[in-house]
């Protein structure tokens, strides 16, 4: 089953890269090609492995952290690795999340794959299935296993084996403009009705209340529809792990978000992808987004002016006396793949990422839109000694709040490869654009879309 599931994440990555383009930056740097079983790879310590007690060769890392200051942190965090270890070259390439996919998915066929890199929870899932990564427990250990939420390393695990690390984590909530609020007398919605009640009446004057995003080059539009389905103590999976796109609350919030992207959106946001979508809301220009604290750079980059505008609340609930539901967190995990030769120096560059110094400096690359991974590192002076921190003191509050609470993407029943079929097939995406475009009946387009879904799950099981 697993080369027919390579397949089918092939043919989705070749998809990807003709609708997305090339994108990424850096020149490719073939892997070896597997040379170490999963034991050498992951149960050899760096302090074992080293000759001489030296870490020696030249390892590749891929990671998305494509802003300039996440970027700069991290290749100064390596070039202090390389000087403290004289006979060890890093060479890192950057690649945007949606590139990394088609990246990682065809370099499979070719052995083109890095030695570490960064993924998306969903995706950990999909390279465990085609075992694809190493395990990882010794150098969580190291680290300090107690350190983690357990459910964040819960998330990359599979038979008793670690393969996923988390860097650090965010929550997607929702962010509203305080002074579009203030201004026409409007208070914070808590419900989905009153989202979109408030931000029909504040599309007016230049200004979208909120924008809908369905490109089919990025998962937005799946996850708008999670945050609706799961608020509603709901799912897009089944507990046996079927695609259920057809359930009452499923449909409620498809026909909602087409309702959004009626009333509410510009209509070019029909093939919106993140940046797209988040660019309105640093600029100004709508009035509510779902997004994590990323936002705050984005405004502070775009428009500083309307910094001191900026706040984030829970995601709305479909009725006001609903309790509290647990949405997307993201534990943003570093991995070891299997066909590295040298293992042993992957781990001890992870390792150093989490020395205080180190880490606190990475965080503060992105304050807010980054939380800690780790605990205690929240409560430390160094951390806490931040403008921004201080400034959304509230902002980090329902981020916090919010991650505590929620799993990665279709992580409800646990990890699982099918969460990230969903997320990266474009599905879900797909559906909305026949419904907008077509006017194809909701129910039938969902079915439709359903029914694709379970197709593709028959081929990973």
């Amino acid at each position: 089953m697993k080369k027919r599931y390579i397949s089918l994440i092939l043919a989705a990555a070749l998809s990807a890269s003709a609708l997305a383009g090339c994108g990424g930056s850096g020149t490719e740097t073939p892997a070896e090609k597997e040379t170490a079983g999963k034991e050498t790879a992951g149960q050899a310590s760096a302090q074992d492995t080293a000759v001489d007690g030296e870490l020696s060769g030249e390892i590749t890392f891929w990671h998305s952290f494509t802003q300039g200051p996440r970027l700069e942190t991290i290749q100064k965090a390596a070039d202090k690795f390389m000087s403290e270890n004289p006979d060890v070259k890093i060479n890192i390439e950057t690649f945007s999340w949606n590139d990394f996919y088609t990246k990682w998915t065809t370099g499979l066929a070719s052995g083109n794959v890095p030695d570490m890199s960064t993924a998306l929870p969903a995706q950990v899932a999909e390279m465990i299935n085609v075992d694809a990564l190493a395990p990882i427990n010794d150098l969580i250990d190291d680290i300090g296993r107690d350190k983690f939420a357990e459910a964040a390393i819960a998330e990359g695990t599979m038979d008793g084996n670690n393969y996923s690390v988390p860097l650090y984590r965010h929550a997607h909530v929702m962010w509203i403009r305080k002074d579009l609020l203030e201004k026409n007398g409007l208070e914070v919605p808590g419900t989905w009705d009153e989202l979109y009640e408030t931000a029909k009446a504040l599309t007016k004057d230049g200004v979208y209340g909120l924008s809908f995003p369905c490109g089919t080059n990025d998962f937005q539009a799946t996850f708008f529809l999670d945050f609706y389905v799961r608020s509603g103590g709901g799912s897009l999976l089944t507990d046996d792990l079927k695609a259920d796109l057809t359930s009452d609350l499923a449909i409620d919030g498809i026909n909602y978000w087409v309702k959004v992207y009626n009333d509410c959106s510009p209509k070019d946001s029909i093939n919106f992808d993140v940046l797209d979508q988040a660019t309105l809301y640093y600029q100004g220009k709508t009035a509510f987004d779902f997004n994590s604290g990323f936002q705050i750079s984005g405004v502070a980059a775009n428009s500083p002016d309307l910094l001191q505008y900026v706040d984030c609340y829970p995601v709305p609930k479909i009725n006001t006396g609903d309790g509290t539901q647990g949405i997307m967190t993201t534990n943003t995990p570093m991995v070891i793949w299997k066909a590295s030769k040298h293992p042993e120096i992957c781990k001890a560059f992870m390792e150093t990422l989490y020395d205080e110094d180190t880490y606190v400096e990475f965080l503060h690359a992105t304050p807010v839109g980054m939380l800690p991974a780790i605990k205690g590192i929240a409560d430390t002076d160094a951390y806490r000694d931040d403008d921004t921190i201080k400034q959304f003191t509230h902002a980090e509050e329902v981020l916090t709040a919010a991650a505590d609470i929620g799993t990665a993407f279709g992580y409800e029943h646990g990890p699982n490869v099918q969460a990230g079929i969903m997320q990266n097939n474009h599905v879900i995406e797909e559906m909305f654009q026949d419904i907008i475009t077509n006017g194809t009946d909701v129910k039938t387009a969902a079915k439709a879309a359903e029914d694709k879904l379970n197709a593709l799950f028959e081929t990973a099981e």
